[in-house]
């Protein structure tokens, strides 16, 4: 008995397990969990950020079990199957360190966001190649310049416009995210003409950029666009960032930190133009961007725009232009993911992962995942039936030693009534203390616990009464001891099925009980799919398959507790018969021995 109870925990306990994820693919050896997080617990952002560029910062990375490039890097989505584009702007070994780019799709505002990050298939010949990486930056991005060439090299657009810098500008080895663009206020970087940079009248436009101002200085600019009397200027007044359409510019703030980073992000729409410092609005102009379509100038304005203005000195990282109003939620999302501070708290990398050991752990990875998806309802539907899974089992395996204990008592038994011939009260005696035969003291015991000694001690007992005071038994004294019998074989009967009604709850109820907790799941599932008014497979499929839990757990209750029930009923129905066969052969018996005179 103890060895099977505990083969039932090892199988609960093992039933409970499956905390490993599925795997993405098996020629990629290690993985990380990316987890971004915008709750109020993290970057606490609760307004719209849509499909995004998210950069990933690799310190604490195995280089060495990925390749030298890091060229086997693959960012899979929260399903664990969908790949998103991503392109590396740094991979340094030596430094140990890496900047990935990877976009991430609809992210969810006050809410975190899961994506694995694979690696270690240093055999693997197949690259993400140019047109794949292009895609981290959606069609709405016209340049983004990362600043990462070497020295002498313009800036490379890592857009799909191609707008390459016109001539090379002047490297900052520590930039904000690896390399960047020193500004010396002599060394300008021109930005050639194209149609995809092409501004109409009130176009919708988002200008960001990381910027450390080395010095406070008076109309600085840091980005100009002239052409003729319409302008567009980016820069800081004493520290204090301004933008410029058409000769007005927004009031003066609070000035930017000597020799700190901040990002700037100009968002324009048809109506007017708004100025962000570090994802907070700054300051606005209730004008429309004018209709440009000139090169453009990163480090100074124009040399002849006829100002009082100076040029920018500092530094500049990550330019990024678009031809849409970026939403506030993104700006913000932007600064605090790629800020230094705000990082840690919106973006954390966990540990290395290995993959699950053969098939039986990835069924049990699945099965975890679907868990966690379990409401607070299905928990209850669930707890309900383990309560009667363990009742069941209980009953089950008590009976079935029960059940063997009488069918050995009663054979024992028999073997001593098949001794008996005329004196049919010969094993007890009329003596509750002691049994006929040669049987030993543990043989004894065993006997007095057997349903057919309890019958025939019933019946021997009202022998003795009769035939006391001498003579035989009248066919009514027969009747009576026969009723008696009768009564003790219906005491023994409810006493070998007792508690197997808890066997018929669990087959009847258990599978109910399921089915309510599945209809409640999906209920809750479409309720929250109505809230959000989002349809897609990876919002429905795992409420579905956590109601579907509540089903699966009724059943693996019923199943079990159907068998065993069938099983006991069969071998309890074998000791029915043997009682209702010794009561018959019993009053047979003492008819003949025992009948008066005349009968």
């Amino acid at each position: 008995m103890k060895r099977l109870l505990t083969l039932l925990i090892i199988c609960f306990a093992l039933s409970g397990t499956g905390t490993v994820h599925a795997w993405w693919n098996d020629k990629w050896t290690v993985r990380k969990k990316i987890t971004i997080d915008v709750s109020p617990a993290g970057g606490a952002i609760a307004d719209p950020i849509g499909t995004t560029p998210v950069l990933i910062r690799l310190s604490d990375f195995n280089f060495a079990a990925a390749k030298e490039d890091g060229g086997d890097i693959r960012i899979v989505a929260e399903d664990d199957k969908t790949t998103l584009p991503c392109r590396i702007e740094k991979y340094d070994s030596l430094m140990g360190e890496a900047f990935v780019w990877v976009s991430v799709p609809n992210l969810k505002p006050g809410a975190a966001t899961s994506l694995w990050l694979y690696y270690g298939n240093t055999g693997d010949t197949t690259v993400q190649g140019d047109a794949t990486t292009k895609l981290v930056f959606d069609a709405d991005t016209v340049l983004v310049y990362h600043f990462a060439e070497k020295a002498g090299q313009p800036a490379a657009d890592s857009s799909a416009l191609g707008n390459t810098a016109q001539n090379a500008g002047l490297v900052d080895d520590g930039a904000q995210i690896g390399p960047g663009l020193r500004l010396d206020g002599k060394t300008a970087v021109t930005i050639p003409t194209s149609a995809s940079l092409a501004w109409a009248d009130g176009a919708a436009m988002t200008w960001t950029a990381w910027v450390k101002p080395a010095a406070l200085a008076p109309n600085a600019v840091l980005f100009s666009r002239r052409d003729g009397t319409k302008d567009f200027l980016v820069g800081a007044d004493n520290g204090s960032p301004f933008v410029e359409v058409n000769g007005n510019r927004t009031s003066s703030g609070a000035p930017l930190a000597v020799n700190t980073w901040h990002y700037l992000a100009v968002s324009a729409d048809a109506a007017k133009v708004t100025l962000y410092v570090d994802g907070a609005p700054y300051g606005s102009l209730g004008s429309p961007l004018p209709a440009l379509n000139s090169p453009a100038r990163l480090g100074g304005d124009a040399p002849d725009a006829g100002t009082s203005n100076t040029a920018f000195i500092g530094s500049m990282d990550e330019l990024e232009i678009s031809k849409v109003a970026r939403a506030p939620g993104f700006i913000k999302f932007a600064s605090e993911s790629q800020g230094g501070d705000f990082a840690a708290k919106v973006m954390a990398v966990s540990e290395d992962m290995a993959p699950p050991a053969g098939w039986l752990s990835g069924a049990f990875g699945l099965f975890g995942v679907i868990l966690k998806s379990v409401t607070i309802d299905g928990w209850v539907v669930i707890g309900i039936l383990a309560i009667m899974s363990v009742v069941s089992w209980w009953v089950m395996i008590t009976k079935f030693f029960h059940v063997n204990a009488v069918q050995k008592s009663n054979q024992l038994f028999l073997q001593e009534w098949e001794q008996v011939a005329a004196d049919l009260t010969a094993i007890d005696h009329n003596d509750t203390e002691s049994l006929g035969g040669d049987s030993g003291p543990r043989i004894q015991r065993l006997i007095r616990k057997s349903p057919l000694y309890r019958i025939y001690h019933i019946g021997s007992g009202e022998i003795g009464k009769r035939v006391a005071s001498g003579g035989g038994l009248s066919s009514r004294s027969i009747q009576a001891i026969r009723a008696s019998l009768d009564g003790g074989y219906v005491r023994e009967n409810h006493a070998l099925n007792d508690g197997l009604v808890f066997l018929t709850i669990s087959i009847a109820g258990g599978p109910f009980m399921g089915l309510l907790g599945t209809v409640v799941g999906v209920m809750i599932t479409f309720a929250a799919i109505a809230a959000t008014g989002e349809v897609n497979i990876s919002a429905i499929a795992p409420g579905l398959a956590a109601a579907l839990v509540a089903t699966v757990a009724g059943l693996l209750v019923a199943i079990p507790a159907l068998l065993g029930y069938n099983y006991l009923v069969s071998r309890l129905k074998t000791v029915t018969s043997d009682l209702q066969v010794f009561i018959d052969e019993f009053v047979t018996k003492m008819a003949e021995v025992y009948s008066g005179p005349g009968e």
